[in-house]
């Protein structure tokens, strides 16, 4: 059996961000504990080997050294084969010498630390509990401890921002020594403050081009800087790219465990429970935590494919395509190929052999989101 990759969510947060639309619920010591309990049982009962590991949240951070030291030595054991990639999510304020100690020892070897913005300002309104101060420090004390896989997280276009503003952001992100930066236009996902504001005229919204601008921005500025743009919202120096995302790109199987954690395995795509008491409750009494689960077959799984793959700067090869699907992406996708080619959207690379095979133009990458829903 081949290894999957592992995803652990821990949903937990001191203070729930205003534009996030996660799972995640209010720290408690007590829920966490248990929690994490059920979890390190979970992972004990794996069958199969993993090739990455990715704890993500809410704020894995947040959790008591204790709980955190049970868990990385828990997931630490699955790991199969050398090269393994061991990420865990941070935030600055929660984020400690003692904690980077530890995730030293149980074998973390790559950090993504939710830095967001270098402006105070913009911190606040997008509800976040550090400051600007507070995250270059972080990102500077994990390289002391001797991480040199850093990721860091920015948002961009948020109400008010200027060109200006995000290019400043960026100018300050490359003096850092991280390796790896993931950027992301500000949205509004229905159920969150921010949206609820902007619904109430408290906020408004940049506007599509402007936040268009921004990102032809980042487009531009981060490649000249060594970061490589190697997926819409990803930017990695030679070497750095992740993995564990990489898996989810190319629509490989992975593992997820955690109150609404998703898996996909076999074809199959199960959602867990988004609440951890019902999580914790169904686990302990040996009952099923999913709440759905879809087959994908066929063309169906094709399609899926394309539709994730193409978010990759290196694109779709038809070969490779072929080999992992079964299937013939000019066939199956041959309407749609051509509206997006028509609509400059994407390229068709038509060299021979292993070269041939569709990619994003600079538009594409700016409208990603409407080249996979025409590939789905």
């Amino acid at each position: 059996m081949p290894p999957a990759a592992l995803y652990i969510h821990i949903p937990f947060c001191k203070r729930k961000c205003a534009y996030c639309d996660f799972y995640s619920v209010a720290y408690d010591r007590s829920l966490a504990g248990a929690y994490i309990g059920v979890i390190c049982g979970q992972i004990e009962k794996l069958e199969r080997p993993v090739s990455t590991i990715f704890i993500g949240g809410g704020t894995p951070t947040a959790l008591e050294t204790a709980d955190m030291k049970r868990l990385l030595r828990s997931a630490s054991r699955k790991f199969a084969g050398s090269g393994r990639e061991f990420t865990i999510e941070a935030n600055p304020e929660s984020l400690s010498g003692e904690k980077l100690s530890l995730f030293s020892d149980e074998g973390v070897n790559r950090l993504s630390i939710g830095v967001q913005s270098f402006s105070d300002v913009k911190l606040k309104r997008l509800g976040r509990i550090h400051n600007a101060k507070k995250a270059i420090d972080a990102v500077t004390l994990s390289k002391k401890k001797g991480f040199d896989n850093l990721n860091i997280d920015l948002i961009f276009g948020s109400p008010g921002e200027t060109l200006d503003d995000c290019s400043a952001e960026f100018a300050r992100a490359v003096k850092l020594p991280v390796t790896h930066i993931s950027c992301y236009c500000l949205t509004y996902e229905k159920g969150t403050p921010l949206f609820d504001a902007k619904k109430r005229g408290k906020v408004v919204p940049a506007d599509e081009d402007h936040s268009a601008g921004m990102y032809s921005l980042v487009m531009e500025y981060l490649p000249r800087h060594g970061f490589k743009h190697y997926e819409v919202s990803n930017f990695a120096k030679k070497g750095f790219e992740c993995a564990h995302n990489l898996n989810y790109w190319r629509n490989d199987e992975y593992i997820g465990l955690g109150a609404s954690a998703v898996s996909y395995i076999d074809g199959v795509r199960k959602r867990h429970v988004p609440d951890i008491t019902e999580y914790i409750e169904k686990t302990t009494d040996g009952e099923s935590a999913i709440i759905s689960a879809e087959k994908l077959t066929g063309e169906r799984k094709g399609k899926e494919t394309a539709a994730v793959k193409i978010r990759t700067a290196e694109g779709i090869g038809f070969n490779w395509f072929k080999k992992k699907t079964g299937y013939d992406l000019l066939q199956i996708e041959a309407d749609a190929v051509r509206r997006l080619s028509g609509a400059g959207l994407i390229r068709h690379k038509k060299a021979r052999g292993a070269g041939s095979g569709i990619s994003l133009t600079k538009k594409g990458f700016l409208f990603c989101d409407t080249v996979s829903s025409e590939l789905l």
